[in-house]
């Protein structure tokens, strides 16, 4: 099969998925015991002010032709208004979004480089001491609650050294950057704003150290594995024959081709983070979609969590139709 085909294909195969979690997400929110828009007034609401807020939100019509208009509108952009204040979800999805990606970016950026070295250092020192501890290491971070762990970093980083600010995303006696691509790190670069740059940093650090950590377990132990069966692989041992430095065989030959399996999962990885950072931005009063989920989730606002699900459904299902893409574009044998 072509590259061409295959991604076709997987076009294909992602759209009904796509529009499977859409219905199941609305049907879910729609069969929750009791009326919603009753709910948001708890009590004495007249019947009129009842059928109005329904009509504003557009649920005095049959459910099939909620659906329908939903399915419409989400191609514009249209996630349905807030119950709360009838604001677009889709604006706090566009505020509360960049947040998130960047606290994803730096922990997944910690996670690979710090987990992959300590697999790539277990698996050359395979059956050692060394081995044993780096093991050890992953498999009780993995197995470590984030919102544990950054409780830990809170109580050692802010409370009791006091390096580092407990949480949120700035601090509030300055200006945060200006606005460009929202990811506050970056937009202090381009604006040249080396104090916005530390102040972004210092508040990031802890929140994405707790979550990369945590991750770090799953790449030290996939690289450890593909690495032993790398390095008795024919070639690598051709190229330590040949005299080659250790570094050069173990990351210019051993590693690149141990990588495959590793890059998926750092694919299906990011694509988990983007969706389950909430812990971790709770415990960090870290203002993303996290938090704006647990928000709307204590005000019983449905419409907003039914947005939010649906937006971080699409983006799981968009970045893990990416990464098949790359997979198959760098190992034709996915393909056959």
């Amino acid at each position: 099969m072509s590259l061409r085909s295959y991604v076709v294909t997987r076009i294909l195969m992602t759209i009904p998925m796509i529009v499977l979690l859409l219905t199941i997400v609305f049907m879910i929110v729609r069969v929750l015991p009791g009326d919603p828009a009753a709910l948001h007034f708890e009590r004495n609401v007249t019947p009129e002010a009842l059928e109005a807020f329904r009509e504003s939100l557009g649920m005095n019509v049959p459910i099939w032709e909620q659906y329908i208009n939903y399915l419409i509108g989400l191609p514009q952009g249209d996630f349905g208004l807030s119950m709360q204040d009838f604001s677009p979800i889709s604006y706090h999805i566009s505020q509360r979004f960049p947040a998130t990606l960047e606290l994803t970016i730096y922990a997944m950026l910690f996670a690979v480089l710090f987990g992959v070295a300590l697999g790539v250092k277990a698996a050359k020192n395979y059956d050692t001491v060394k081995d044993y501890t780096i093991r050890t290491f992953g498999i009780v971070t993995y197995a470590i609650p984030v919102f544990f762990l950054g409780m830990i970093f809170q109580f050692i980083f802010s409370i009791y050294l006091g390096w580092l600010p407990t949480g949120t995303r700035y601090s509030p006696r300055y200006d945060p950057p200006d606005t460009i691509t929202g990811l506050y790190t970056i937009d202090s670069i381009l604006a040249g704003n080396l104090q916005a740059l530390a102040i972004s940093f210092g508040y990031l650090l802890l929140p994405a150290l707790s979550l990369g950590m945590v991750l770090s377990g799953i790449f030290i132990r996939l690289t450890r594995t593909n690495m032993i069966e790398t390095l008795r692989m024919d070639f690598v041992v051709a190229a330590q024959a040949r005299g080659l430095s250790d570094r050069t065989v173990s990351f210019s030959y051993a590693l690149k081709n141990a990588f495959l399996p590793v890059m998926t999962m750092i694919g299906l990885q990011f694509a988990a983070l983007l969706s389950g950072a909430i812990l971790t931005e709770t415990t960090f009063s870290w203002p993303g979609l996290g938090t704006y989920l647990v928000q709307r989730i204590a005000h019983r606002d449905y419409t907003a969590i039914q947005g939010t699900v649906v937006f971080f459904g699409i983006l799981v299902s968009l970045v893990t139709l990416f990464v098949d893409i790359l997979y198959a574009y760098l190992d034709p044998r996915i393909r056959l």
